[in-house]
């Protein structure tokens, strides 16, 4: 019995060290991408197995440009779209986080998230598109490590060059080219709200945009010069 419980405690504390360890790996790489840019996301990486299990050649539409070069149409509408306090959090809008659990509690399922663009680039970055109370810990303790080490203008940065905005394209730049073949630094206001209401789901909603899509892409566009951007 004595063995066995000396095997487990072993086992306890190993298991803690590796969970230790790669909190250290995640803030490592968060503090190297304060100053550099990542050059392929954990959700990226995972997009590009799928797409290769149908064509082994297939590649990423993904090309970087600097904060300057993206529309400020596009940082509003992705403000005003996903995180209206983005600039006012530390990371968790908990006022959104108790609506949408409001909501979905009224509708019997889950209809809404709450998270953050801080949260969604946390997952983004290093996690999956899976659910799970371990994954969303994690998706925490990334978020708080990434609001430790970055502006708000550096987060904003990443999570627009390495969203995903349809099969295979990530990135503003590549969504520009891909929906209106212009760079994401000439976008529109009413081009980037349609591109904005398209990341919650977009490889659906790149082949179907219909008339409820398209209202809620109107009044964002009517309200997204409220946004406050970094």
């Amino acid at each position: 019995m004595r063995s066995l419980l000396r095997t487990l405690k072993w086992l306890l504390a190993g298991a803690v060290l590796l969970v230790l360890a790669y909190q250290v790996w995640v803030f490592a790489h968060l503090l190297w991408w304060t100053q550099f840019n990542p050059s392929q996301t954990r959700f990226m990486s995972l997009r590009l197995d799928e797409m290769r299990e149908r064509k082994p050649d297939a590649q990423l539409r993904h090309q970087w440009v600097p904060y300057e070069r993206i529309s400020v149409h596009l940082k509003r509408a992705v403000i005003a779209a996903e995180d209206d306090a983005f600039v006012d959090h530390e990371g968790f809008d908990w006022e959104g986080i108790q609506k949408a659990m409001e909501k979905n509690r009224k509708k019997g399922r889950a209809v809404a998230g709450g998270s953050t663009i801080s949260q969604q680039l946390a997952k983004n970055l290093f996690l999956s598109p899976s659910r799970s109370y371990v994954r969303k810990a994690q998706e925490a303790a990334i978020t708080f490590m990434l609001e430790a080490v970055m502006d708000k203008r550096r987060i904003l940065e990443i999570y627009l060059n390495v969203v995903e905005w349809g099969d295979g394209v990530f990135g503003a730049e590549a969504a520009a080219q891909r929906y209106y073949r212009i760079p994401a630094a000439k976008l529109g206001p009413e081009q980037a709200a349609r591109l904005a209401v398209m990341l919650p789901n977009p490889r659906k909603y790149e082949k179907t945009f219909g008339p409820r899509l398209a209202a809620h892409a109107a009044r964002i566009a009517g309200r997204m010069h409220y946004s406050q951007v970094p």
